[in-house]
């Protein structure tokens, strides 16, 4: 199932699990980010990924909730909202920066994604969008209704 594959992706995002997330890519995955960004280079290959992930989770004590997905089971495509909660060095404190991605399948793994967000030193959100009633996470409730912990 996409849905379970795209939050095992960001459980392990969570965790700097290296070892987890090469399991989930194609050797010639492809993490393109929009631009500009804080990183908006393309990082491509299944371990190089990986070690970026790992990487940007130390750097930020960064993490990753899945508030909705749309991935139909029979398709090879899944879109997803998510949030990152990150502690901003240059502010010390948590911010809240949302996103959305479009992924790509090959089989029961990650070929591609594609980044849509901005990362600020100050939080983002759609401006009078209910994120409380629909079920998103929050600043101060780092869960969404559909990711409910970082390990699912």
């Amino acid at each position: 199932m996409k849905t379970r594959l795209i939050l095992d992706y960001y459980d392990a995002c969570n965790r700097g699990d290296v070892e987890a997330l090469a399991s989930m890519f194609t050797e010639d995955v492809v993490h393109y980010f929009l631009a500009p960004n804080l990183a908006p280079a393309a990082v491509a290959g299944r371990d190089h990924l990986a070690r970026y992930w790992r990487k940007v989770q130390s750097m930020l004590d960064g993490r990753w909730v899945v508030d909705h997905v749309l991935a139909p089971d029979d398709g090879d495509e899944a879109v997803i909202e998510w949030t990152l909660f990150w502690t901003s060095p240059q502010t010390g404190t948590r911010v809240a920066t949302r996103g959305a991605e479009w992924y790509v399948f090959e089989g029961e793994l990650i070929r591609e994604i594609r980044a849509y967000y901005r990362q600020e030193h100050a939080s983002s959100e759609l401006e009078s969008f209910p994120y409380a009633a629909r079920g998103f996470s929050l600043l101060g409730a780092e869960f969404s209704a559909l990711h409910p912990s970082s390990e699912g």
